[in-house]
């Protein structure tokens, strides 16, 4: 990937066609589908496959079109705001964007740079543009350029005037604005991206999903475990979907709507949390990232200030209910991978937003929680690579050291690596790589059930075939046979319904893995993982938030697996400076 340094200050067309090129041929494409190539669920339809791709104007290029879409109400003249992420070092001026219709006119509009490259050069990660869009049958197509200062300017308005119920009654903007998905994911503002090849297994997975999925789930607050507004905001950003950027932007609002905003951030108060499950202190629900991804998607500032930010990310710091978070210092300890992995998440993703060094400094504490609890387990049971723990107090109950199960939960544990992946982007801190190549190999030794052995007692959703994987639920590398099969009887039927997202922290180990021996079982892993892919598997429904837990991270791997192996410990991707 090219690092700030990479992009020459050119001017004009040639500036901008030689630096999407050069972003978008450091990752090796196997081509890419737009929204014509998938099946609209919305009344303003994508246009079919054949439609011919209208020219772009002289000083834009194809993957600079923005288009217009009627999102709620009627009208050919509407008001929008687009957010536009950059790559690092792209744009430094925001005077030197302009919007453009389709002939290649200047449109006039309002611009501004809620977003910063932070952890770079300070360069623009994310513009937002606001201006009148024409609409044809609910669309209007218009382009973004950079290189040229803008000529005509307007006066901004704040975003919360273009809101309007919508059929749930969610107050959403009447426009909503797609960029194409090869500029979305060579922006980096989902962390690196490709876009979805036409006909591939996982995003046909995603769709699949996205059927059952995609209504709001008003009345079941766990829907909302693990973001479902993040996931789907990445899902638009690797295909560029209308349909799936409209429930993005609907689950934001409504999940923000029950964001608590007043009183103080700690038990038994807790401002920053959510309060739609009338449980604020339960800080598993509290997420940064969609705020960012909102932000820089769409343009949206309405449902956040500085604040609201502070008050979730100090929720997370005092724990809610859970308790303060801290090194794992005692073997006796309460601690799930999932509360330090979205605990991370929500820290290094307000730093992401916000550029404050606090949150960045809290980031890297948790990070070395992390690394100390991997590497010095207080249990003394040595190093196996995962974050080892109490079985009891995972399940709640009381801790009872003769009749405990040391381990660790494989699919909650995406969430750490998940985190952890976030943080590496940001601050480029070289004990991550170790950290994931650790897990990886403890999944490889440790975190699969042997499906040869387990005819007569198969814990497994038909869905994925026969050679079907299946992570135990409990994994360990201290525990028996027996003890593990117990734990899978009675807490682990078809815990492969996990295997989409562990396919992330198998990528990942690949990506950074520099033993060819090692990195290929990992390359076997995921593609045996491949099979979870089914349109058997994407069609079941038997919890909503499976399409988070599934997705939110998981489209990263496709990247990840087209990178040689073992190249993350060189890449450029982490070789820059922050604060």
């Amino acid at each position: 990937m090219p690092t700030e340094s990479s992009f020459p200050r050119w001017e004009g067309r040639r500036r901008t066609l030689v630096v999407i090129g050069f972003v978008l041929l450091s990752l090796p494409l196997l081509g890419w589908s737009t929204s014509h190539s998938h099946k609209s669920h919305t009344p303003t339809a994508t246009k079919p496959a054949d439609t011919p791709v209208a020219q772009a104007p002289a000083d834009a290029t194809a993957e600079q079109k923005i288009v217009v879409h009627r999102n709620v109400g009627e009208g050919d003249e509407v008001k929008v705001t687009v957010g536009i992420p950059f790559p690092p070092s792209m744009l430094r001026d925001i005077h030197q964007l302009r919007i453009l219709d389709a002939a290649g006119n200047e449109v006039p509009s309002h611009v501004d740079a809620p977003i910063l490259w932070y952890a770079r050069d300070r360069s623009v990660r994310a513009a937002r543009a606001q201006f009148t869009a024409q609409l044809v049958k609910g669309e209007g197509t218009y382009y973004f350029a950079i290189g040229k200062p803008r000529t005509h300017d307007i006066p901004g308005w704040p975003y919360v005037q273009e809101l309007v119920p919508d059929a749930q009654g969610v107050r959403v903007a009447a426009a909503l604005a797609t960029l194409e998905p090869a500029w979305l994911c060579a922006s980096l503002i989902a962390g690196p991206q490709v876009p979805a090849a036409k006909g591939e297994a996982y995003a046909n997975y995603v769709s699949t999903q996205f059927d059952w999925a995609r209504k709001l789930p008003v009345d079941d607050h766990t829907a909302w475990l693990f973001d479902r507004p993040s996931t789907l905001f990445k899902a638009y950003v690797r295909t560029g979907r209308f349909d799936y950027l409209q429930a993005a932007d609907q689950s934001y609002h409504f999940y923000m709507k029950y964001i608590k905003r007043d009183g103080m951030p700690f038990s038994p108060f807790c401002a920053g949390g959510w309060t739609m499950g009338k449980e604020p202190c339960d800080v598993k629900y509290v997420y940064v990232e969609p705020i960012l991804l909102a932000l820089a998607l769409t343009g949206d500032d309405s449902e956040h200030d500085a604040e609201t930010v502070d008050k979730m990310v100090t929720l997370w710091q005092h724990g809610g209910w859970a308790g303060t978070p801290g090194p794992y210092d005692n073997p006796g300890e309460h601690f799930t991978e999932r509360q330090a992995g979205l605990g991370l998440l929500a820290t290094i993703n307000a730093y992401d937003l916000t550029g404050m060094t606090r949150y960045l400094g809290y980031a890297r504490e948790r990070v070395t929680w992390l690394y100390d609890h991997q590497r010095n387990n207080p249990d003394k049971l040595g190093n196996d690579g995962s974050w080892r723990n109490s079985w009891n107090l995972h399940e709640d109950d009381s801790w009872n050291p003769q009749h405990d199960v040391r381990g660790t939960s494989p699919w909650m544990t995406e969430n750490i690596i998940d985190g952890l992946w976030h943080t590496w982007l940001v601050t480029g801190d070289p004990r991550i790589p170790e950290m994931i190549t650790a897990f990886g190999r403890y999944m490889e030794r440790y975190g699969w059930i042997d499906i040869s052995g387990i005819a007569s007692h198969d814990w497994r959703n038909p869905c994925s075939g026969p050679q079907g994987q299946i992570a135990w639920y409990w994994a360990s590398s201290q525990a028996s046979h027996q003890k593990l099969a117990a734990i899978e009887d009675s807490d682990g039927w078809y815990s492969d319904a996990h295997n989409v997202e562990l396919v992330m922290p198998m990528a990942a180990a690949y990506y950074f893995e520099r033993d060819p021996a090692q990195s290929e079982a990992f390359k076997r892993r995921v593609e045996a993982l491949a099979s979870s892919y089914s349109t058997e598997c994407a069609q079941v429904t038997g919890t909503t938030r499976r399409f988070n837990w599934n997705n939110r991270g998981a489209g990263v791997a496709v990247w990840l697996m087209q990178q040689p192996a073992g190249s993350g410990t060189t890449s450029p991707l982490a070789m820059h400076t922050t604060p």
